[in-house]
This record gives C-alpha cells, sequence and structure tokens, in this order.
C-alpha cells in the first residue's frame, strides 16, 4: 500500500515515519508539511492511504477532505480528541490522537490493510442473501441477519451481530439491491434495518445497543417508517 504522510509538525511527521519503517506492507510515497504539498502528491502518484493531521495551516485536513468526493483511505490525526465525531462524518478508517501510540497506529493501520484488500470481492445479491466472492470462495450472508451498513467512501461495511464485512461498493449500489420495506438510509453514510431499531432517541438510532447517527433530513421519514406515536 503506497502511503501518504501530511502534517505540518515536523516530530509528528518523523514519528509516523519511524512506525510505518517497520511494516513491510507499506510503502512511503512522501511526507508533506502542507495540503498544496499533498495534493501535488495525490494528482501524480497513486496513494492508497493517507494519514492526515486535521489541524493545518490555511486549510485544515477536514476542509481538505471537503474538496475530494473520491479520497484515498484516509486515517485522521489530531492533538484534539473532540474532532473525532466529525472526523467519522468524512468515512475516514480511523481517528488517531497525538501523541500517536504503537499499538493504536497498528490497529488503525491493520483496519486499513483490511479495507484496501477488500478490493478483491465482488457481491453478488439474491433477493434473501448476499454471496460475498474472495479468492475463489463465496460466503453466503442472508439479508435479514444484516443489521446495519457502513459507507466507508468507496468501500462498505456490512454488520451482523456476529460478523463485518468489508467490501469494494459503494452504499448507494447496495442500497438499490435491498428491498427498501426493510432497509432505509438515515445518514449520508448509514443503512439500516428498521426492524432491528431498538431504540431512536433525538437524532440517534439504537441497534444492539450501538448508537447510529440519524440525519436531519431523513428523521422525520425514520419516525414515519417507524410508526412511532
Amino acid at each position: 500500500m503506497n502511503c501518504l504522510i501530511v502534517d505540518d509538525n515536523k516530530l509528528a511527521r518523523t514519528v509516523l515515519k519511524h512506525l510505518i519503517s517497520g511494516l513491510d506492507f507499506l510503502s512511503l510515497a512522501a511526507d508533506c508539511e502542507n495540503i498544496l504539498e499533498a495534493t501535488n502528491i495525490i494528482n501524480n502518484q497513486k496513494i492508497d492511504l493517507m494519514l492526515l493531521d486535521v489541524e493545518m495551516p490555511k486549510i485544515s485536513g477536514l476542509d481538505f477532505l471537503k474538496t475530494m468526493p473520491n479520497h484515498p483511505l484516509v486515517i485522521l490525526i489530531s492533538a484534539k480528541a473532540e474532532y473525532a465525531v466529525q472526523a467519522f462524518e468524512y468515512n475516514v478508517v480511523d481517528f488517531l490522537v497525538k501523541p500517536v501510540k504503537e499499538d493504536r497506529f497498528l490497529k488503525a493501520i491493520y483496519r486499513a490493510k483490511e479495507i484496501y484488500e477488500s478490493k478483491n470481492r465482488l457481491l453478488e445479491v439474491n433477493k434473501e442473501f448476499f454471496f460475498i466472492r474472495e479468492k475463489g470462495i463465496s460466503t453466503k450472508l442472508v439479508i435479514n441477519d444484516i443489521l446495519y451498513l457502513q459507507a466507508l467512501g468507496d468501500y462498505v461495511n456490512i454488520h451482523t451481530a456476529s460478523k463485518r464485512y468489508t467490501i469494494h461498493y459503494t452504499l448507494s449500489a447496495i442500497e438499490k439491491e435491498l428491498p427498501p420495506s426493510k432497509f432505509m438510509r438515515i445518514h449520508r453514510s448509514y443503512l439500516v434495518a428498521l426492524d432491528k431499531i431498538e431504540a431512536v432517541e433525538e437524532g440517534t438510532a439504537f441497534i444492539y445497543q450501538l448508537p447510529l447517527p440519524v440525519g436531519d433530513n431523513q428523521r422525520a421519514e425514520l419516525m414515519k417508517r417507524l410508526n412511532l406515536l
């Protein structure tokens, strides 16, 4: 995987470069101190993973993502943990708090690797089940077992009660294949099985006690679909 570091702090870049050097499946394309440098790299090289600082001069990391509808996999990094909630609005792989600890870094990197490798997965959809094909093996996934689906750029996480699948697909493409009577997009990044929702509180829906965001534009429709009194 070709990766790119974007951080205006030299020490932070040095730490990340050291961590990357210990992983043979990562190749560091460049480390940049500003968004302009990063843009030039991305436009001229294939970047699979970007380690992006949030607080950057002139243009923040989050603003940078706004300009990239098809960005590579991204791990956002910041000294301020409060950016975490906002960060996941941009379908990032993970959010790391500075100073970055090695164990937490590795967890994020291996998650990115799993998503990257899911490019080889193909999806076949039936009215009652999925077949996810990977490396010649087809795995059956019953649609009624799905709790929710989460968009992650050009990838989708499919969550069941016991397992998570990651496929190289878009949420919009899968949404067209699923029965609309059973599933609803409650947020630009989340498609849920309506019968798996246990509770709704303000802008949050709960599935297996896991809170999922409900978009302002979807809230009224969700209440209607759930026959909320």
